[in-house]
């Protein structure tokens, strides 16, 4: 896949996931630019805010449930919701508990930045670990921040 595919999959998927949150009744804001790592903005209330990264794996990338060299800044407001086309399934992660699922790269170019890899099936302890995330658990941890 071309960067600019690997571009437009990803902007394709963030609309996607956008009209998701719309449909269940969420008060989406997009943003301009993402240089802050937000994509979106939920307002939950005339006070309450949740600041949204979002990120989607194609089914044509190579490791298709494996997201690489993010920058996670954890914040009581701040959701990322990964998509993976393998398996057609949204995970919903607080920023905080998903700086304790990510692994800390250790050599390479993105030495530092977090990586993280979510389960391909719905077996194991892995994917008993990861149930909370994903799909309708995750939209239920949005709507009760």
């Amino acid at each position: 896949m071309s960067y600019r595919d690997t571009a437009s999959f990803g902007k394709r998927q963030e609309y996607s996931v956008v009209a998701e949150l719309l449909k269940r009744g969420f008060d989406v804001y997009m943003t301009l630019v993402d240089d802050q790592g937000i994509d979106c903005v939920i307002r939950l209330s005339d006070k309450k805010y949740i600041d949204v990264q979002i990120k989607a794996r194609s089914k044509t990338a190579k490791h298709g449930n494996f997201f690489a060299a993010m920058t996670v800044n954890p914040r009581n407001n701040f959701f990322w919701i990964f998509y993976t086309e393998y398996d057609n399934n949204l995970w919903i992660i607080p920023s905080k508990e998903l700086v304790k699922l990510c692994q800390i790269n250790k050599s390479g170019e993105n030495v530092g930045k977090m990586h993280l890899l979510l389960p391909k099936s719905d077996k194991g302890l892995k994917a008993i670990k990861y149930n909370k995330y994903k799909n309708e658990n995750g939209f239920k941890l949005l709507k009760r921040y």
